[in-house]
């Protein structure tokens, strides 16, 4: 699934263009989300790609691994 990653205020923030989604990132397997699961506020996770501090806003293909 194509999401776009970027950096706020508030924290990083995934959008999800297909279902029209904006939620932030609240956990994380590793710091600076790269390379382990990402959970979104509306409790899904997704497993991001390893990437090396990328430059933000960035859209990258990550699976979503559940939906709660």
């Amino acid at each position: 699934m194509k999401i776009t990653v970027r950096d706020t205020p508030k924290g990083m923030e995934v959008y999800v263009a297909k279902k029209d989604l904006e939620e932030l990132i609240v956990a994380s397997e590793k710091p600076g989300v790269w390379g382990g699961w990402a959970r979104l506020s509306n409790g899904w996770t997704f497993a991001m790609p390893d990437l090396d501090a990328p430059k933000l806003p960035i859209t990258v293909d990550a699976r979503r691994l559940s939906v709660e």
